[in-house]
């Protein structure tokens, strides 16, 4: 249990310095998008790459991947239905809202997370495959389907994703994991060490982007879809999450504490940007990444002690 709140102590002393960092403006005006596309393009696909290279896939596409799968799907579902049918709200907000109380913020914070927390990064895959490779683009099409805008293809859909640095740096650590191939060590030192700027860049960044913003402002309204939004993906997602894992398949230790935590992190910032796109559900979206993003550190902490 130590090791654990260890792990989250580093990790909340580099988002504070991030904070401090931006606030001061140290670094200059766009450090934080430089930051972001650093860890998104370059940093983070080396780092998964390396990782899932070494890693078992029998640990990734099994027991984690379903409970991923299922929690997800329960808690988008569930919310879906409560906003639609109970809060009257329209087809396309309800999706973007829904997006928001299950679509988890699988990289900038659950890399970190997945490393200091869980002493491996590759507990994370099975969350972020599953977003990327399935439920983003699953959203993207219900949205296009309700809407008289942006359409877009099958087509189109699969070269989002494969266009994806994380899902092609994934992809290819999968098939060296699964071919069994040794990189060169040559090849794999330069990869190793790019990879090791992601996970201090992702929380410097993160950091900065909590600079500024307030919540529930009472212009914006929305303040109940918002609050259920929260409420869903830091509390709602991990409690279904165990239960799928420990009851229905057994898990335990370790492997049980990781998939509830991950469940646990909180909302994905491209919300924000679907909704944008949409032009739909954007005080929810804002929000909710918000608010999820600033307790879920503590709410993953709480986590750690109740499964300990």
């Amino acid at each position: 249990m130590l090791e654990v709140l260890a792990g989250f102590f580093v990790v909340w002393c580099i988002i504070l310095v991030g904070m401090f960092v931006g606030r001061r403006g140290i670094l200059g005006e766009n450090a934080r998008s430089v930051l972001s596309a650093l860890t998104f393009f370059v940093a983070s696909p080396a780092l998964l790459f390396e990782t899932l290279s070494k890693a078992k896939l029998q640990d990734i596409f099994a027991a984690p991947l379903l409970v991923t799968a299922l929690g997800a799907i329960a808690t988008a579902a569930l919310f879906f239905i409560i906003v639609r049918f109970l809060l009257k709200r329209s087809v396309p907000e309800s999706l973007v809202s829904s997006m928001g109380a299950s679509l988890a913020n699988s990289a900038n914070l659950g890399i970190p997370i997945a490393v200091y927390v869980l002493g491996d990064a590759s507990y994370v895959a099975p969350l972020l495959i599953f977003q990327l490779a399935f439920f983003t683009p699953l959203f993207l099409m219900a949205l296009d389907a309700t809407t008289s805008s942006h359409r877009t293809t099958p087509l189109g859909l699969g070269l989002m994703i494969l266009r994806n640095p994380m899902i092609v740096g994934s992809g290819l650590g999968l098939l060296v994991a699964g071919t069994g191939w040794q990189v060169p060590e040559l090849v794999m030192q330069p990869i190793h060490l790019i990879g090791g700027a992601a996970i201090p860049a992702m929380l410097l960044a993160f950091g900065m982007s909590l600079n500024g913003s307030r919540p529930l402002q009472a212009s914006a309204g929305r303040h109940l879809d918002t609050l259920l939004a929260s409420g869903f993906k830091l509390i709602v997602h991990p409690a279904l999450a165990y239960v799928f894992a420990r009851f229905a398949l057994g898990m335990e230790d370790q492997a049980l504490f990781a998939v509830v935590v991950t469940s646990a992190l909180p909302t994905a910032q491209n919300v924000f940007v679907v909704a944008s796109r949409y032009q739909t559900g954007l005080t929810v979206a804002k929000d909710t990444v918000l608010i999820t993003t600033i307790v879920a550190v503590p709410a993953m902490i709480g986590v750690a002690l109740l499964l300990a």
